[in-house]
């Protein structure tokens, strides 16, 4: 028996080629490659022997048989060893292949062989001289054993509906809609809950979710399991990655209202849309009447959230959109643009402010990524559990720096040399991130206007912990306009006040530091080690210093 997982088909089509080829089983077929379904289709061409080999390698690798049965299905002899050769791989693989039975013009009873339909049929057969009573029989028990399973009848029915239904059930069998996630996830429950509890699955009207988080703070993840998680429930999904990377004009736009649009429409209908206000118009046309659950993953200006789900009434009742960010200021502007248009924008986006993990979960990830299991031996606990402390649990940090040991042979090595390179990398930490979590924060950094930078950097090398009256004051006479740029800093997750103070993540505060050491100009534009204060007081360079600073 062939392994079951090594699939090379999704679905299997077994039917009467003179009943339906050209109609029901034809447009099954292209329903089904639109949905992203690989399907089996034999061929009428083949040669016999050639037929017997290919149709029975690709029941063997398919996870799916839909058998469709019409009023001559049972004359073929080649559809009755189909459906034989099906319950047979179903039995086999303990349920794991699954069949969903189509009545296309008969009844459950003639599948059933308790009317003449069929029966007349096998008696045929029977008759035959060259076929063997014993296989037959084998037929008719294949038979009773399909008609006994719950599938579709389509007489009297619309087949265009039908399809749909067919699609979606073989969709929820294959898990066609699921994404990857990272290999090795821990799941934050408590947020997934809190952000399934604004989401409302279930309930009416379109429901707008705004996510968002400094970079690496799990955002991606969090929003990728709730997908997983809740696309069965919708007519059609899309989730749409990495839209700020992918958004730059002139063609960034467009491509992305056609990327979101396939997942709805054949591409004929998408190579009708030439221009962006085509493709909002498209949008609407097509999702208006569906109930879709779309994610719009990493937006960082508000015409990406315009151009791709504006306004409510662009989708169907039920439907459900979620939009990730770095820059809280996205669901403002929108909000704001609703009360003024009065478009039907979405009224109010609910906001979820993403946190940072739990210590526990944060060092399972951790364990995860540098060993490989839920828990080392105990000897590595307390310096395991000092480099997650280090970098504050932040997702991204933890996921970097175990990966980071782990690619440098950390399971091979020694019970010494593990614990010399855990030491080690405690070190680099005080020192400073690691590079692929400040390429993460610099995004962010990158997009602050110059008097958003300076209050972000002294924030970072000075005024962490720290009340927020005296620098505010200072940043005033500078003419920084504290209180509005201090705003875009929290939205953009980059700070937070905590009981008159400022707060900052541990990494964000170390990328800020370093960018003063190797980026910022001048150099030593702001000193926060005494040691280096003492040293620099004792050179002439200490006036042009200060001197810069002040300027």
């Amino acid at each position: 028996m062939d392994d079951v997982s090594g699939e090379e088909y999704d679905v299997f089509l077994s039917f009467r080629g003179s009943d339906t080829r050209l109609n029901f089983t034809d447009c099954l077929y292209c329903s089904l490659i639109r949905a992203g379904i690989h399907v089996f289709l034999d061929s009428e061409e083949l040669e016999l022997g050639e037929k017997i080999n290919e149709v029975l390698n690709a029941m063997n690798k398919s996870q799916i048989y839909i058998p469709i049965f019409s009023k001559n299905f049972t004359s073929s002899i080649w559809c009755l060893r189909e459906v034989k050769h099906m319950v047979e791989r179903h039995s086999e693989s303990n349920g794991k292949k699954k069949i969903i039975p189509i009545f296309y013009d008969v009844k459950t009873d003639d599948v059933k062989l308790r009317t003449n339909l069929y029966k007349k049929a096998i008696l045929k057969h029977k008759k035959m001289k060259k076929l063997a009573s014993k296989e037959v029989q084998q037929w008719e028990s294949a038979l009773k054993t399909v008609g006994k399973i719950i599938g579709l009848e389509l007489q009297d029915k619309r087949q265009g509906e039908e399809i749909e239904s067919i699609v979606e059930v073989a969709s929820r069998k294959l898990n066609t809609r699921e994404r990857i996630v990272p290999e090795h996830l821990v799941k934050d429950n408590a947020q997934l809950e809190a952000i399934m509890k604004l989401l409302d699955v279930g309930s009416d009207g379109v429901c707008f979710v705004g996510v968002h988080g400094m970079g690496g703070i799990g955002k991606t993840t969090l929003t990728t399991v709730l997908y997983n998680k809740l696309s069965l429930h919708f007519e059609g999904c899309c989730f749409l990655q990495d839209v700020r990377v992918h958004w730059q004009p002139p063609s960034g736009p467009l491509d992305l209202q056609k990327k979101l649009l396939l997942h709805f429409v054949n591409s004929s209908i998408i190579d009708q849309i030439k221009d962006v206000d085509a493709g909002t118009k498209m949008i609407k046309r097509v999702l208006c009447k569906k109930r879709v659950l779309i994610v719009l993953d990493d937006l960082d200006n508000k015409e990406q959230f315009e151009k791709l789900a504006g306004k409510s009434d662009w989708f169907g009742s039920g439907s459900r959109i979620i939009i990730t960010t770095r820059d809280e200021r996205i669901f403002t502007a929108q909000v704001e643009s609703s009360c003024k248009e009065n478009q039907n924008h979405p009224k109010e986006i609910s906001r979820y402010a993403v946190r940072v993990m739990e210590f526990d979960q944060a060092l399972q990830l951790f364990y995860k990524h540098v060993f490989r299991s839920h828990s080392p031996v105990d000897d590595y606990n307390t310096l395991s559990k000092a480099i997650v402390c280090k970098v504050d649990r932040l997702p991204l940090a933890v996921e970097v720096i175990g990966s980071h040991l782990y690619n440098l042979g950390f399971a091979k090595e020694k019970h010494g040399d593990k614990i010399k390179l855990l030491k080690e990398t405690l070190q680099k930490l005080h020192e400073g991130p690691f590079k692929d979590v400040q390429r993460a924060l610099m995004i962010s950094y990158e997009g602050l206007e110059k008097n958003q930078k300076e209050i972000f950097l002294d924030i970072a090398c000075f005024f962490s912990n720290e009340n927020k009256r005296y620098p505010i004051i200072m940043w005033d006479d500078c003419k920084y306009q504290p209180h509005t740029e201090i705003r875009v800093l929290r939205q953009l997750s980059l700070i937070k006040i905590r009981d008159d103070k400022f707060w900052m993540h541990d990494q964000v505060r170390d990328f800020g530091r370093d960018i003063i050491r190797k980026v910022h100009t001048p150099p030593f534009s702001r000193v926060w080690e005494h040691k280096e204060a003492v040293e620099l007081l004792q050179k002439k360079e200490v006036k042009w210093m200060i001197v810069s600073h002040s300027s």
